[in-house]
C-alpha cells in the first residue's frame, strides 16, 4: 500500500502516510526495526514506483478522507525502508505540493550528506533526522549500516542540512538497553544534537517487536538519565513511544492526565504535587498507578521523577 491513513501522530497531528519504498530496502538494518531485518541493503539511490502512481494513490486517499470529513495536516513519507533511496523523491514532492497539504519526511539521515538528497529534503516542510549514536562502534552495532557509509560524513551532512533547511527540523534518537546509555556518550550525543538546533528532539524506545529478539528498552533510570542530560543542551525534548492516547490533553481524570503527561516527559515530584493539588486529588492516585505498573518512580541528581511505563 503506497498511501495510508490519515492516522493520529503526536509529531504531525493527522498524517497521511506515503510508503515510497518496497519492503524492505534500506541503507540500515537497525536492530530495533519493527519492520524486521533489511532484505536489500543498499546505499545508492534508484527508482522504485512511478512518481505519477504515487501521486494518484495519495490523491485518491486524500479525496476519500475529505469525503469522510477527516482532516489531514501532513502528507508524510514514512516507508518500509529509507525514503531518500528513492531517486524520484524530489519530483514526487513537487507533484504532491499541488494538493495544498504540507509535506513531511522521516529519514534515517544516512544519505543527507549527498547534495541531491539534501536538495530533495529541502523541498519538504518538516523533516525528522534520525540520530542513534555519535560513536562508530555503537553506530555499526545499532544501525548496522551499508558498508559504504561513513558516520563522519553523515554527521557533517546533518549539520550542513540544518543550516539551510527552511522548514521545521526535528531529530529522533532510539535508546536501546546496553547501547549508548552511559553519561559520557549521552553528553557527546547531546552536544552534537545542539549543533543542529532542532525545533524538537524526540527520544524513542523500542515498544514493538524488534528485528532482533535481544533488543529491549533501557531501564527507567537510564531513560530519565538520557532525558535530563539532553535537557541540559536542548530546549524541546519529548519521549516518542507507541502510546499516542490523549497526550497533550486534560481529560478530567487524574490517572489519565498523569499517564498522558508522563508519556511525553518525566515529571518532578514537586510538579506532580502541584498537579494533584490543582486537581483536588491526593497521592493515592499516583501510588495506584505505580502498583499497576503504569507509572514508574526513579531518581536523578537527588530529585524524584515519575514517568510512564514503556513496557
Amino acid at each position: 500500500m503506497i498511501a495510508f491513513g490519515p492516522v493520529p501522530s503526536r509529531r504531525l497531528g493527522r498524517s497521511l502516510g506515503i510508503n515510497n519504498i518496497p519492503p524492505k530496502v534500506c541503507t540500515y538494518s537497525c536492530v530495533y526495526c519493527q519492520v524486521g531485518r533489511t532484505r536489500t541493503l543498499q546505499a545508492e539511490r534508484s527508482p522504485f514506483y512511478e512518481p505519477e502512481n504515487i501521486f494518484k494513490s495519495v490523491k485518491k486517499q486524500v479525496e476519500k478522507a475529505i469525503l469522510k470529513g477527516e482532516p489531514i495536516d501532513y502528507l508524510t513519507f514514512v516507508s518500509d525502508g529509507e525514503p531518500t533511496l528513492d531517486v524520484n523523491l524530489g519530483y514526487e514532492i513537487d507533484l504532491l505540493k499541488s494538493l495544498g497539504i504540507k509535506i513531511g519526511i522521516i529519514t534515517n539521515a544516512s544519505l543527507v550528506f549527498r547534495e541531491d538528497v539534501s536538495a530533495d529534503l529541502r523541498k519538504a516542510d518538516w523533516v525528522s533526522l534520525k540520530f542513534d549514536s555519535i560513536r562508530t562502534k555503537n553506530w555499526r552495532r545499532i544501525n548496522r549500516p551499508h558498508r559504504d557509509l561513513k558516520l563522519g560524513l553523515i554527521l557533517k551532512g546533518m549539520q550542513n542540512f540544518s543550516i539551510d533547511f527552511p522548514g521545521r527540523l526535528v531529530t529522533e534518537t532510539m535508546l536501546v538497553q546496553g547501547l549508548s546509555i552511559d553519561i559520557n556518550t549521552l553528553k557527546e550525543m547531546a552536544n552534537f544534537l545542539s549543533s543542529l538546533n532542532p525545533a524538537k528532539t524526540y527520544l524513542a524506545m523500542p515498544t514493538r517487536p524488534p528485528a532482533e529478539k535481544w533488543v529491549s528498552p533501557p531501564a527507567p533510570k537510564d531513560i530519565n538519565l538520557a532525558f535530563q542530560i539532553f535537557g541540559e543542551k536542548l530546549d524541546q525534548i519529548e519521549y516518542l513511544i507507541g502510546y499516542e492516547g490523549n497526550a497533550f490533553s486534560f481529560t478530567g481524570s487524574v490517572e489519565e492526565d498523569l499517564l498522558s503527561i508522563t508519556s511525553v516527559h518525566p515529571m518532578r515530584e514537586s510538579a506532580v504535587g502541584e498537579y494533584l493539588e490543582k486537581a483536588g486529588a491526593d497521592w493515592s492516585a499516583v501510588y495506584q498507578l505505580i502498583a499497576q505498573s503504569k507509572l514508574i518512580e526513579t531518581d536523578y541528581a537527588g530529585q524524584k521523577f515519575y514517568l510512564r511505563s514503556f513496557i
